[in-house]
């Protein structure tokens, strides 16, 4: 159990507002909110990948990181738990080259994670028992994951494929044209889609297999790397290289809009509980929040070059991300 934990509140004198588009009526004032961040246990641990549970507490990964001077060495990999309070519980994987990236919450009631650094998909119950199951797809660093809308996870990585694992185990590989996917996503439109950092790419493709859209950024360079369903029934994602944050329609029209903080490569998004989209920065050390019309505000972060990764809505309208180099799970509330 871990209790130390740093709050701040932040007044909106500290808020970088920029509106975007043409629309001249008065915005809405962004919501203050109060960031809590909680320590974890283990130095060095890398939290990144989060998601809400069935439990109602927050399930995240730890890949583990290199720090110090000389570096120490990396720790073995762990899966994470942390209650809307901030009591913490780690369980380690069998092998401590498993790297644990993205995590999601399956259709099963269990968590289902990626093992980036061990070719394998992971499976742990809320008691934290664990199964991995290999992705029999050669090099395939499998990175992001996603429940589906066919009752199966589905996963990316480094093999030009998709993948699609049921919860038994059963795995099957899809082919990517000419590219490498990243994160993935559930769409509103019964579809999977997902990132195509090299190529510059949002991918669209049917459960049933083919893939029926590649949709380029029209940013060179961008980098589309997170994305997520909008509570407006498009697609929105973050640009690391582009600094900008992208929003697609089901039938593949693209809109980008630039990020106040220059170079901030921004990281992990999700859809917030006030119809916003929050995101995380990661070298800007903020969290942000763009609206459907593309009014983006900025939280600064307590802790210093902390590392910002994924992000996600937990119980009571809270929002949980990680700090990958700052070694703490943030909770952000949002004040009324």
């Amino acid at each position: 159990m871990c209790k130390s934990r740093l709050t701040f509140i932040l007044p909106l004198s500290l808020l970088f507002l920029v509106g975007c588009g043409q629309n001249t009526s008065p915005a809405p004032a962004p919501p203050r909110v109060t960031i809590t961040e909680f320590a974890l246990p283990m130095p060095n641990s890398g939290p990144y990948g989060m998601v809400l549970g069935p439990d109602g507490a927050l399930w995240f990964t730890e890949q583990g990181t290199f720090q110090g001077n000389p570096p120490q060495p990396m720790p073995a990999g762990r899966i994470g738990r942390i209650t809307p309070t901030g009591s913490i519980t780690e369980f380690t994987l069998p092998k401590p080259s498993s790297q644990p990236h993205s995590i999601v919450a399956g259709p099963d009631d269990n968590l289902w994670f990626t093992e980036n650094g061990e070719n394998q998909i992971g499976r742990i119950t809320p008691t934290g028992t664990i199964t991995e199951f290999p992705t029999r797809i050669p090099n395939s660093y499998p990175d992001g994951i996603t429940g589906g809308p066919d009752g199966n996870l589905w996963f990316t990585g480094l093999a030009y494929s998709v993948g699609r694992i049921t919860p038994t185990g059963i795995v099957t590989s899809f082919p990517i044209p000419s590219s490498d996917p990243g994160n993935i996503t559930a769409g509103p439109d019964g579809n999977l889609w997902f990132t195509e950092g090299a190529a510059n790419k949002i991918g669209r493709m049917a459960p049933s297999g083919p893939v029926t859209g590649q949709f380029t950024i029209p940013t060179p360079e961008g980098n589309p790397f997170t994305i997520t369903t909008g509570p407006d029934g498009a697609l929105w994602f973050t640009e690391t290289s582009g600094n900008k944050i992208g929003r697609i329609t089901p039938n593949g029209t693209i809109t980008e809009f630039a990020i106040p903080t220059p170079a901030c490569q921004p990281g992990g998004i999700t859809a917030g509980p006030d119809g916003a989209l929050w995101f995380t920065e990661t070298s800007g050390n903020k969290i942000g929040r763009i609206t459907p019309d593309g009014i983006i505000t900025e939280y600064p972060l307590p802790t210093p070059n902390s590392a910002p990764g994924q992000i996600t809505v937990g119980p009571n309208g809270m929002l949980w991300f990680t700090e990958t180099l700052g070694n703490k799970i943030g909770r952000i509330t949002l004040d009324k």
